[in-house]
């Protein structure tokens, strides 16, 4: 393990601004995308293993078997961890390493992996933050359907009653569902992550399981943890941006919103599916059947912190006539849309911004009316920047060093963004930067770097970046320097 290297950490300047009191500063990571170990100490295949090795599906044939190896060298993470300084770590269980089926009793070795992990971070003072479900679903529960089938929500509640069990004494900040509209309408609509279905009725089936299996998992957690914990969701929450300012822009944004957000936050925070959406997708699906007596009471249960996602806006419009349907929305190549009952809207580059290495807007302007639009729409509920980063072209110099300066850019000008939406009313209780480390981004396998920490993935040497020293230094004056260039 590479150590922190003080003598590039950047000066702070004596005008540096600070966060509120008790602001958390943390970390994220993915277990697929970081753990490896895909088949070691009873772990079975998850939707992502299969999709994975279907070839075509994620770039190069990358597969996370080993990813990071995070699994094995966990210890060694956090003590590079503590050395930057991180107060929280936010990583995710493993469903098919702790319930192979999805099914029955645990494994305890798997579940052996997790205490381990929190009891390490405790020790070195740093709050574990675990989530529940980031995309994995093991492979039986989706050859017996997935997500579209309603009896995948209650057996998500019996993993949720597994680990609460297992880690109520450790973990005090729960997190149910990371990303639930990546997992119905990229998994089950355009097919550009697993399963890889292209079925737009499944998407809509799939999102109301999501939000009926997050609030099962919110009664049992409730039922099982102590009273001080936390419980929460995570939502990638867009902030949609119609193209002009005429009456057809305005209602692709509101599609957009309708399918891209409200779909969960209706339900989830407001106990209704908006009618909207209902009157957009009723070609798809008949809801009335689908919402049964009772699922929005469970799906509405109360939660205490809301997890925000934010990379770049949304931009959309509604086309002319014989204008084609572009969409250029970030979310990955496929003939099939993911915007369920809005397929024909379409989505535009931001104009005039830098781009990251996945060619989306930097944009801190977006999170910051994103905090502002969550506060207004959620009144009196806190909130937590959940992920937040970029991908660059990251190398290693012959010096050993990477000099991510661009990435600096852009995380100055987020958590400036964080600040001033603070400063205007928002509660913002924390900010977790994606990623602690460079690791298996999906369908761009591991060609896409978002990490503060490099890692050779030939000899697993982790190597924290000109970033990483940057965010120490943040956290160590829990404020923010002043930039070094225009965003």
């Amino acid at each position: 393990m590479t150590a922190v290297r003080p003598d590039i950490t950047p000066k702070q300047a004596p005008e540096a601004t600070s966060f509120p009191t008790g602001f958390v500063w943390g970390a994220a990571t993915a277990a697929y995308q970081v753990e490896g170990a895909a088949a070691e100490d009873g772990r079975t295949p998850s939707i992502w293993d299969t999709f994975s090795r279907t070839p075509g599906k994620v770039r190069n044939g990358d597969t996370g078997d080993i990813a990071a190896d995070h699994y094995h060298r966990y210890r060694d993470d956090v003590q590079l961890m503590k050395e930057l300084g991180l107060k929280a770590y936010r990583f995710s269980i493993s469903w098919s390493r702790v319930q192979p089926t999805g099914r029955g009793p645990a494994v305890e070795r798997g579940l052996d992996f997790y205490r381990r992990l929190a009891d390490e971070l405790l020790e070195a003072g740093i709050s574990p933050v675990a989530t529940l479900y980031h995309w994995d679903l093991p492979q039986e529960l989706e050859d017996a359907g997935g997500w579209p089938q309603r009896e995948t929500a209650e057996r998500f509640a019996d993993y949720a009653a597994i680990m609460a069990g297992a880690l109520g004494d450790r973990v005090a900040t729960w997190t149910t569902l990371n990303e639930p509209w990546c997992s119905a309408f990229l998994g089950y609509g355009s097919g550009v992550h697993a399963p890889g279905r292209t079925e737009p009725a499944a998407t809509l089936q799939a999102a109301h399981h999501l939000n009926l299996a997050h609030g099962r998992a919110i009664e049992v957690l409730r039922g099982q943890l102590p009273a001080t914990a936390q419980t929460s969701i995570t939502l990638n929450l867009h902030q949609v941006r119609p193209l002009t300012d005429s009456v057809a822009d305005a209602d692709a944004a509101r599609r957009i919103d309708a399918v891209g957000n409200r779909v969960f936050t209706g339900p989830i925070l407001h106990g209704a599916y908006p009618q909207d959406l209902i009157e957009d997708t009723s070609h798809l699906v008949d809801w009335s059947k689908l919402v049964h007596d009772g699922d929005l009471t469970t799906i509405s249960r109360p939660i205490d912190v809301l997890g925000i996602n934010y990379y770049t806006p949304t931009v959309v419009s509604t086309p002319a006539a014989g204008q084609g349907d572009a969409r250029d929305d970030g979310h990955g190549n496929s003939e099939y849309s993911p915007w369920t009952g809005s397929e024909h809207v379409a989505f535009h580059l931001s104009e005039g911004k830098r781009r990251t290495a996945m060619n989306w807007a930097i944009d801190p302007d977006g999170l910051y009316n994103l905090l502002l639009d969550a506060t207004r729409d959620h009144p009196g509920l806190p909130l937590m920047v959940t992920e937040n980063g970029a991908a660059f072209d990251d190398y290693v110099s012959p010096e050993g060093r990477v000099m991510d300066t661009e990435r600096i850019d852009y995380l100055h000008g987020h958590l400036d963004a964080v600040q001033r939406a603070v400063a205007a009313g928002a509660d913002v209780r924390g900010y977790f930067l994606w990623s602690l480390m460079d690791n298996f981004e999906w369908g761009y396998g591991y060609s896409k770097r978002f990490g503060a920490v490099y890692v050779d993935y030939a000899s697993q040497r982790r190597i924290p970046k000109a970033s990483a020293h940057w965010y120490a230094d943040v956290i160590r004056r829990h404020a923010l320097p002043p930039a070094s260039g225009p965003m």
